[in-house]
């Protein structure tokens, strides 16, 4: 059997550390053969106060990556695959056995979440029924990527779940007096809103508890994910664990 191949599109700046790293770590322990790509094929950078703390005060132990996340994205750094990215447009999802889709907030990753090179790609993996994962903002992108079939969301009839709208505004009134809307992606609407408003039913999006604390290999209980079909969807870094074996399990079945 071959090595199993896993497309990770990621923006030229903003993506979320964790959301990056824990599971390139997971993936790469399966032997999972990654590649990166951006917009222009440039080497992506991670949101730097998520990776720092810088002007998160008081609140960077509730809000900055944590140390696991951290010491993995400064090992994903020093890594081939992550140091020799392609471009959006070089890759095809008949090459792939499953896409992975991680999230960022900062404005920087509105050209990942708006690609339209990256929404006919998601199509195509979902026509291929192939494994999506998506967390936090990342699952904006299958909520945007319409299949010219049926002019509907691809996600249009899955469950799923992603950025709760309690966690993206709790995280912005909390920093909005030295960040501004830096929690806010859209400040127009929430990331919870507009998946709801790609789906069928709203009953199709499931929130879970309010998460507190992040899970880890000890912890996996503390994690919340949805898996309907061949679409893996979690909501923040907390749930990274959980989210990457699941993955990994969709990969391998």
């Amino acid at each position: 059997m071959h090595n199993k191949k896993v497309l990770i599109p990621l923006p030229r700046y903003g993506c979320d550390p964790s959301e990056v790293a824990i599971p390139w770590l997971l993936l790469n322990e399966q032997q999972i053969e990654m590649t990166f790509i951006t917009p222009d094929g440039k080497v992506a950078t991670a949101d730097d106060i998520m990776l720092t703390g810088k002007s998160l005060g008081l609140l960077k132990p509730l809000l900055q990556a944590r140390q696991d996340a951290i010491k993995a994205y400064r090992q994903l750094e020093e890594s081939v695959e992550f140091n020799k990215p392609l471009s959006y447009t070089d890759v095809k999802a008949s090459d792939f056995d499953g896409l992975l889709l991680p999230g960022g907030h900062d404005k920087g990753v509105k050209e990942y979440l708006e690609s339209a090179v990256l929404q006919r790609l998601v199509v195509d993996f979902f026509n291929e029924n192939k494994p999506v994962a998506a967390v936090c903002h990342g699952v904006l992108i299958p909520a945007r990527s319409i299949d010219p079939k049926s002019q509907k969301s691809v996600i249009y009839n899955y469950q799923c779940t992603g950025l709760l709208k309690r966690q993206e505004l709790m995280a912005f009134q909390l920093t909005r007096l030295w960040l501004d809307d830096y929690y806010l992606t859209y400040p127009e609407t929430t990331t919870e809103d507009e998946l709801v408003a790609a789906l069928a039913s709203k009953t199709q999006f499931i929130a879970g508890s309010l998460p507190l604390a992040r899970d880890d290999l000890q912890h996996m209980s503390r994690g919340f994910i949805v898996k309907d079909r061949n679409y893996l969807s979690a909501r923040w870094p907390g749930d990274i664990y959980n989210f990457s074996l699941t993955f990994i399990d969709m990969l391998t079945d």
